[in-house]
């Protein structure tokens, strides 16, 4: 299945760009995401096991499955105060 993934904040100017889109097995979950995105653009892989994601409006773990029709968001963690 064909995936989008957004990219955002310091994720996104690492990879430059703001989308990857990846091409995954049907049941894949966000573990599949994350190792993907690490091999399909080496410049993430500093913050690979680091990086959030969002499926829909929600947070997700690496092991939510994920459906073609599924909108898919990773950025990395952020401090402040």
């Amino acid at each position: 299945m064909k995936l989008a993934v957004q990219l955002f904040a310091h994720a996104r100017e690492l990879a430059g760009q703001d989308q990857v889109d990846l091409e995954l097995d049907e049941g894949a979950c966000v573990a599949d995401v994350r190792q993907a995105l690490a091999d399909q653009v080496p410049q993430l892989l500093p913050l690979t096991q680091r990086l959030l994601f969002a499926v829909g409006t929600r947070y997700a773990d690496d092991h939510v499955t994920l459906g073609p029709d599924d909108s898919i968001a990773c950025f990395p963690p952020v401090s402040g105060g």
